[in-house]
C-alpha cells in the first residue's frame, strides 16, 4: 500500500479526500426533500406514496448490498481511482435517469443504476486510510464525517430551494455535482494502492458478493461490529425514509423547510467533529464513544415519538438533535474500530462490506419502517429506533473486550 512522509503531498491528497467527500455527501443530500412530491404524480394516495418513497430507498440499498463487497475488493486489487471515478459516473447517470423520469420505472431505474456503481463513500474511506497512520485515523474519519456532515446540512437545504424551478432541478444539480466530482478525480486523484503487491490470480469467486461477506465475517470481531452496526442502521434507514412524509404528515412542513429539519444532522457532523470529538478522542476510547453515540440515538428516538403524539414541533427538532449528535460522533468511532479490526492489505474489502452490511440493514429498515409506519402509526419507526438502541447498547459490552489487529 502507498506511504508517504512528505507533508506537501499528503496535504494534496487530504484535500482532494475532503473534496470528494463533501461533494458525494452533498449530491447524495440534495434529493431526499423533494423524493415524495417526484412520486405524487405516480400513486393515488399519502400512504401509497411513504410505501413507494421507501421502496426506491430499499432498492438503492439492494443493489449496493450486492455490488459494495466486489467494489471494495477492486479497489484493493486495481487501485482506488478508477473504482471511485466508475462509482461518480455512475452516480452521474443515476441521478439523471432519476431527475428526468417520466414513470415510476424509469425512477426505480434511476436508484439501480446509481445503487449498483455506488463504491464512492467506501472507497473514499479506504483511501483515508492508505494515507493516515492508525492512531490518527479515527480522528481523519471524524473529519470525513464533518466534510460530509456540511455537504448534507447543504444539500437539502439547496434541493428544497431548487424545487422552486421545478421537482427535477435538485436531480440534474446533484448531476452536475457527480460529474465535476469525476473531472476532479480524473485530473487530481493519485494511486495509493501499489498493483505490483497484487500479482495472485483472481478466481471468479471473489467478484460473488456473498462469498466476500463470508470471508469477511470469518473474523469474530469483524462479525460482532458489523452486527452492532447493523442493528443501528435498520431503525435509522427507516427514520431517513419516512422522515419527509413524516414531517408532511405531522407538521405539514414544505420541501425547503423538510430540507432544513435534515441538514440538523449535518449541523451535528460539523459541530461535533470540530468541538466534541477532538475532546472526546483525548479522554474515551473508540470502543467507548461508540456506546456513547448509541445513547444518544436512542434518547433521539424517543423524542421524535413523543413529538409525533403531542404534535410538538419543538420535540421533533429536539430529537432531531440527539439522534444527529449520536450518529455523529458514533460513525467515526465505529469506522475507526473496523478499520483497526483488518490488516492494511484489506481496507477496501472491509470498508466495502461495511457499505454492503449498511445497505442490507437499509433494505430491510425502509421496508419495515414504510410498513410500520403506515399500518401500526406515524411514531413506530422511532419506537423500532428505540428497541434496536438498547440491544445494540448490550452488545457494545461485547465489542469492548475484542482484541484488534495492532501495527495496521
Amino acid at each position: 500500500m502507498f506511504s508517504n512522509n512528505n507533508q506537501s503531498t499528503f496535504r494534496h491528497q487530504l484535500i482532494f479526500g475532503l473534496i470528494a467527500t463533501f461533494l458525494c455527501g452533498l449530491g447524495f443530500s440534495i434529493v431526499m426533500p423533494v423524493t415524495p412530491f417526484l412520486v405524487n404524480p405516480y400513486v393515488e394516495n399519502a400512504n401509497q406514496q411513504a410505501l413507494v418513497v421507501t421502496l426506491l430507498m430499499s432498492t438503492y440499498a439492494v443493489c449496493v448490498f450486492l455490488s459494495a463487497p466486489i467494489i471494495g475488493f477492486c479497489s484493493d486489487r486495481f487501485g482506488r481511482r478508477p473504482v471511485l471515478l466508475f462509482s461518480l459516473l455512475g452516480a452521474t447517470v443515476g441521478f439523471l435517469t432519476f431527475g428526468l423520469a417520466n414513470s415510476l420505472e424509469l425512477l426505480f431505474l434511476g436508484r439501480i443504476i446509481e445503487g449498483i456503481t455506488g463504491g464512492s463513500i467506501a472507497t473514499i474511506f479506504a483511501y483515508f486510510a492508505d494515507i493516515t497512520p492508525e492512531r490518527e485515523r479515527t480522528k481523519y474519519f471524524g473529519w470525513i464525517s464533518a466534510v460530509a456532515g456540511f455537504g448534507t446540512v447543504m444539500g437539502p437545504t439547496l434541493g428544497g430551494l431548487l424545487t422552486k424551478f421545478g421537482y427535477s432541478t435538485p436531480l440534474l444539480f446533484a448531476a452536475s455535482i457527480s460529474f465535476f466530482n469525476f473531472v476532479l478525480g480524473y485530473f487530481v486523484m493519485k494511486e495509493t494502492v501499489i498493483k505490483e503487491d497484487n500479482d495472485e490470480k483472481i478466481s471468479l469467486n471473489v467478484f460473488n458478493p456473498i462469498n466476500q461477506l463470508k470471508e469477511l465475517l470469518t473474523n469474530k470481531s469483524v462479525r460482532i461490529i458489523l452486527f452492532l452496526g447493523f442493528l443501528l442502521w435498520v431503525p435509522n434507514g427507516a427514520l431517513q425514509s419516512i422522515l419527509s412524509q413524516f414531517s408532511i404528515d405531522t407538521f405539514q412542513l414544505s420541501p425547503s423547510q423538510i430540507g432544513m429539519v435534515f441538514s440538523i444532522i449535518g449541523i451535528q457532523d460539523i459541530f461535533s467533529q470540530v468541538f466534541i470529538m477532538p475532546k472526546l478522542l483525548l479522554k474515551k476510547t473508540d470502543r467507548q464513544i461508540v456506546s456513547l453515540g448509541i445513547i444518544f440515538q436512542l434518547l433521539g428516538y424517543s423524542f421524535i415519538v413523543f413529538s409525533q403524539i403531542t404534535t410538538v414541533i419543538s420535540m421533533f427538532i429536539i430529537g432531531m438533535l440527539l439522534f444527529g449528535f449520536g450518529e455523529s460522533i458514533f460513525s467515526p468511532a465505529f469506522n475507526g474500530l473496523l478499520s483497526k479490526s483488518v490488516p492494511k492489505s484489506d481496507q477496501g474489502r472491509i470498508q466495502g462490506g461495511n457499505q454492503s452490511v449498511q445497505s442490507l440493514a437499509r433494505i430491510f429498515g425502509p421496508v419495515i419502517g414504510g410498513q410500520l409506519y403506515v399500518k401500526m402509526g406515524h411514531f413506530y419507526p422511532a419506537i423500532m429506533g428505540i428497541c434496536f438502541s438498547f440491544m445494540a447498547i448490550w452488545l457494545s459490552f461485547r465489542v469492548m473486550r475484542l482484541k484488534l489487529v495492532e501495527n495496521n
